[in-house]
């Protein structure tokens, strides 16, 4: 099956290859990708897309040598596979050899471990700097997709990269026509416009910023390809190549539906169907709330940095939605910019994305958002310790990251009740700004979380004695589970608290524990620096309660075995009653 791919175990291979046999491994490669992505999943349609040109920057240019710079990662497969790690797609057994982005630590021809848009541009940049001051005499090549155009990060990489740098810098533009979602704003319509005249157009946005620029109409031709990159290859200048490119090519599905096939779970190749499990959860219960919301109060809005899929939005609810959905592009910050010039105009915006992305607008949150007091309620998902596992995309830094902005009101709801019941007191009685960790796992319901009154006070959900276990978030299943082996074990019944608030210390509560409780524990669903049960430990320092708390280390954890890291971080009932004894 792999007759040519077999033979490719580092860039110099792709070099002594002809154009026949370059053709023949576009294909191998994309049998290669369907081996690994209907088995563990990833991001199927931009590297379908971008095959042929990745053949080509191996085969024009010399890496590590010259050095490539990728944006988001989500187009970085075929690069991978052709720099010796092509077993983490072919071999079953090798799968978690290689992960989804790039990583320095897999090989040398990778840079930088990046897993968020728009940043490659900037990269490169100082990467050219860097050459100048040391009068070297090598290729940067940045590949960015269009939709990553859309971040603030990649125009003022463009801005530098046309004014600043005197030297060799090559940036290739994928343009698929599409980003996550659909692309949105007037810099899409300017690449539209250079698409239509073969890159003749008067408006290009690439030379205003002071750049010189290729256009390529065939970016899924190698020969096409190789051609336009011996053009430019030792440059003196910093050059834009715009390659027109078809998103998902080589699976039909995922060209005709880009959105859904953008990133995809494991699949049947040749039915479509997604292989995990679906029905009803969170992200559900979100589509559905929103919708409803929608049409029973016009003044309320959706705003996404182009993650209309986190909260089950298809491109028929958008339609729906109508005037009251606003796609920004891949772009966080003017998202929060923009909802808090709504709220100052009279609307309720809701924006929503994922936990790892809105940390990118954490200035516009604590500034324009809390510093003005302006009512915007941030919903995010995925912030879940067993949610994504990559580096680049963990939520588990949402907790110590928003939790210590004032004014900033932080809910972590236990159940699908309590995290309705929060929405609407986020967007209908309070007057401030809120953020809305939405419950990772399956829906869940008790009688004592059936919803949220916006009291500032935590939930004793069981009264107790001697020890005291306040359960944040995702973690209050595991505070249940460990109250039941405290009693089971200990011969006694603890207190079971639901803090609800993650940025609330309930003094009156912690106060109240000190009459009949020697330790308190709390568990949450991230770090442990800067989070929930340090202001926990703080407040009662000075008394004689023990307090242990239990969650994450500061770390960049990548691909972990969430029950693995558990049992490491001694996130056990057998651990924490162990630990508990020692006080009692």
């Amino acid at each position: 099956m792999y007759e040519i791919l077999n033979g490719i175990n580092g860039p110099e291979d792709v070099k002594k290859l002809s154009l026949g046999e370059l053709e023949t491994l576009s294909a191998e490669i994309r049998e290669a990708l369907f081996n690994r992505l209907t088995k563990i999943g990833g991001h199927f349609g931009p590297n379908f897309g971008i095959v042929e040109a990745e053949i080509a920057m191996h085969y024009v240019f010399s890496s590590p040598k010259d050095k490539f710079v990728f944006d988001v990662s989500h187009q970085s497969y075929t690069h991978k596979i052709l720099t010796g790690r092509k077993a983490g797609y072919i071999d079953d057994a090798r799968f978690s050899e290689d992960s989804g982005y790039t990583n320095p630590a897999e090989s040398e021809h990778d840079l930088f471990n990046v897993g968020h848009t728009s940043t490659s541009i900037s990269l490169a940049t100082g990467l050219c700097k860097a050459r100048e001051l040391q009068n070297g005499k090598w290729n940067v090549i940045a590949l960015i997709g269009d939709g990553s155009l859309s971040g603030g990060e990649a125009l003022e990489g463009l801005n530098v990269a046309g004014s600043e740098i005197k030297s060799n810098l090559i940036i290739i533009v994928n343009d698929n026509q599409q980003s996550i979602s659909e692309t949105h704003g007037g810099l899409y319509k300017n690449l539209e416009e250079l698409r239509n005249s073969d890159g003749k157009s008067e408006h290009n946005i690439f030379k205003d910023f002071g750049l010189d620029y290729i256009y390529e109409k065939n970016g899924n031709d190698i020969g096409s390809l190789i051609e336009v990159f011996k053009k430019v290859k030792d440059t003196d200048r910093p050059t834009v190549v715009h390659i027109n490119t078809l998103k998902g090519k080589g699976y039909e599905r995922a060209v005709a539906d880009k959105e859904t096939w953008h990133w995809t779970v494991p699949f049947n190749r040749e039915t479509g169907e997604k292989l995990v499990a679906g029905g009803r959860n969170y992200v559900s219960v979100t589509r559905e709330y929103i919708l409803n919301k929608a049409e029973k109060d016009d003044k309320f809005v959706v705003v996404t940095p182009n993650m209309p899929m986190c909260m089950g939005l298809s491109p028929a609810d958008r339609a729906k939605l109508g005037e009251q959905f606003v796609d920004v592009g891949i772009a966080e910050e003017q998202a929060v910019a923009m909802a808090s010039g709504m709220a100052k105009g009279g609307v309720k915006p809701l924006v929503i994305t994922n936990a790892t992305f809105m940390q990118r607008a954490y200035d516009q949150i604590s500034h324009d958002v809390c510093i003005n007091g302006n009512h915007v309620t941030i919903l995010l998902n995925n912030s879940a310790f067993d949610g994504l596992t990559d580096v680049t995309h963990l939520g588990i830094f949402a907790l110590p990251i928003f939790t210590n902005i004032p004014d900033l009101t932080v809910l972590s709801p236990t159940t699908e009740k309590e995290f309705t019941g929060m929405l609407d007191w986020a967007l209908d009685v309070h007057t401030g700004a809120s953020v809305i960790l939405i419950p990772g796992g399956k829906i869940l319901n008790r009688p004592r979380a059936d919803g949220f009154d916006g009291a500032m006070k935590y939930e004793i959900e069981q009264s107790g004695e001697k020890v005291a276990i306040i359960a944040l978030g995702d973690f209050y299943q595991k505070g249940e589970s460990l109250a039941g082996a405290v009693e089971a074990e200990l011969g006694f019944k603890p207190t079971l608290i639901n803090p609800r608030v993650a940025t609330l210390v309930d003094k009156q509560t912690l106060d109240d524990l000190k009459k009949n409780h020697k330790v308190v524990v709390t568990l949450e669903d991230g770090v442990l620096s800067g989070g929930f049960g340090e202001k926990i430990a703080a407040y009662l320092g000075d008394s004689d309660l023990k307090v242990k708390n239990y969650g994450l280390n500061k770390v960049f954890y990548d691909r972990y075995k969430p029950a693995e890291l558990l049992k490491e971080l001694g996130i056990t009932n057998e651990s924490i009653i162990n630990d508990v004894k020692k006080y009692l």
